[in-house]
């Protein structure tokens, strides 16, 4: 556990954007250079160990994921030390990612793809788009026809399986201008619509009943409608967006209403009272679906549930108080850094002040919660899994740790500077605006 005592923002006198800067510094703390190139470990504390199993090339814990943060750090602040980090680090996924056989986005193929498009865009290293296309190649050609005669790659039809490799494929076909990595997408995205149950059967997860139906986004039937939305917005077929109506239908269904608030379940039916507030199970990615459908169909009825599941957050008490479903805990994952990605997202959608307001908050407490006690930079010390509150412990990784939070607190830096409107790198699941400024404030005739 961490060292420091939790500090307020005043006394450390630290912007978002300083946070981030010295959360970089603590990554580059846990750099291992060899012959590919640059990865990171996963907690560079001495006898410290990581949240999760080792993914030294993964978007959610690995290398994929901080090359996008040192590529947003690089755009923050004018530094090309940040460029040569984030090359470091493609030179090693495009070495090494013919040695991963996952294909999902966030371990696997997929995710790795989306690092290194991204590299080759901001880098013009021509090298990173080759390595990024032939993991998308990969990909097409790991995709089989499965026990219902429709493509895919595995049974689990949610983003952390088929529907996240979905994303990553449309992703390399728009960066990469190959439409072949589309028809793959879309024919993998038909055989999901084609499902008749809108809820997801966790199955393999030790914490959950087998039989446990899952609502939420990582996991989950949100998550699975997002792709739907996204599938309908690409290819303009109704049958896509009737199927992402079906499941966000169920996640209103069983969601828990009170005024202008909304709040989803973990789990049904054991976990009914169970609300988490993070992405991966809660109001923070749920959202993200109703924006989406928002965003390719103009529905005010969307928009107005995303609010909703916004206004829940803000009625929790979150940041600042913890509950059963928002812990110690403040990765992009499941914590505090997902919650501000949201309510940035929402205030360069809408224009909101208030959506603003909260975000900043919610930065003022990450930033009182990091800790610096070896001067080696900023890191935040956490219980990432919830039913283990006594495992606690601080990581590098853009899901889980430091890279992740960084990003968030960089999003909102450039939200926060509507006269000097940056681009922000955004990951195939989030909809919102990839300039975090309402085009009023842009303008310069809105509020600020």
């Amino acid at each position: 556990m961490s060292l420091d005592r939790t500090r307020s923002s005043s006394e450390r006198a630290e912007t978002p954007l300083t946070a981030a800067i010295m959360a970089g510094r603590w990554i580059r703390s846990a750099a291992v250079d060899d012959e590919h190139g640059r990865h990171w470990r996963a907690n560079p504390d001495v006898r410290g160990r990581s949240a999760v199993a080792p993914e030294p090339a993964s978007l959610y814990a690995g290398a994929s994921g901080i090359v996008l943060f040192f590529l947003e750090l690089a755009a923050a602040t004018g530094h090309e030390a940040y460029l040569e980090d984030a090359r470091a680090g493609a030179r090693y996924l495009a070495a090494t990612w013919q040695d991963v056989t996952d294909v999902t986005l966030y371990h696997g193929l997929a995710g790795i793809a989306v690092a290194l498009t991204h590299a080759g865009w901001v880098l013009g290293d021509g090298r990173f788009d080759e390595a990024a296309a032939g993991a998308a190649d990969r990909i097409v050609r790991s995709a089989r026809r499965l026990d219902d005669g429709g493509l895919g790659w595995s049974r689990e039809h949610a983003q952390r399986g088929d529907g996240g490799v979905v994303l990553g494929l449309l992703h390399a076909a728009a960066m990469l201008g190959t439409p072949a990595y589309e028809d793959v997408a879309v024919e993998a995205g038909a055989r999901i619509a084609g499902l008749s149950v809108p809820g997801h059967r966790f199955g393999d997860c030790a914490d959950l009943p087998v039989d446990a139906v899952t609502p939420g986004f990582l996991s989950g039937t949100a998550g699975t409608a997002y792709l739907l939305a996204r599938l309908y917005g690409v290819t303009g077929d109704h049958a896509f967006l009737q199927a992402a109506h079906r499941g966000a239908d169920f996640v209103r269904t069983v969601s828990a209403i009170t005024d202008r608030c909304a709040a989803v379940p973990h789990h049904l039916p054991h976990g009914r009272e169970l609300h988490y507030l993070g992405f991966c199970s809660g109001s923070a990615g749920v959202a993200r679906t109703f924006y989406e459908l928002y965003r390719v169909t103009g529905d005010v009825e969307d928009l107005d549930w995303a609010e909703r599941l916004a206004h829940g957050i803000v009625r929790s008490g979150a940041p600042h108080r913890q509950t059963s479903g928002y812990w110690n805990v403040s990765c992009q994952c499941c914590g505090t850094a997902g919650l501000l990605e949201l309510f940035v997202g929402l205030w360069a959608a809408t224009g909101r002040p208030a959506y603003l307001d909260h975000a900043r908050t919610l930065a003022d407490h990450l930033i009182g919660r990091a800790t610096d006690h070896d001067g080696r930079g900023l890191r935040w010390y956490q219980a990432y899994r919830r039913l283990r509150p006594g495992e606690v412990s601080a990581d590098t990784g853009y899901m889980v740790g430091a890279a992740g939070i960084g990003a968030a607190l960089l999003h909102l830096d450039a939200a926060m500077q509507p006269d000097q409107a940056r681009r922000v790198i955004l990951l195939p699941d989030n909809p919102f605006p990839a300039i975090p400024v309402p085009p009023p404030a842009l303008r310069g005739d809105g509020e600020s």
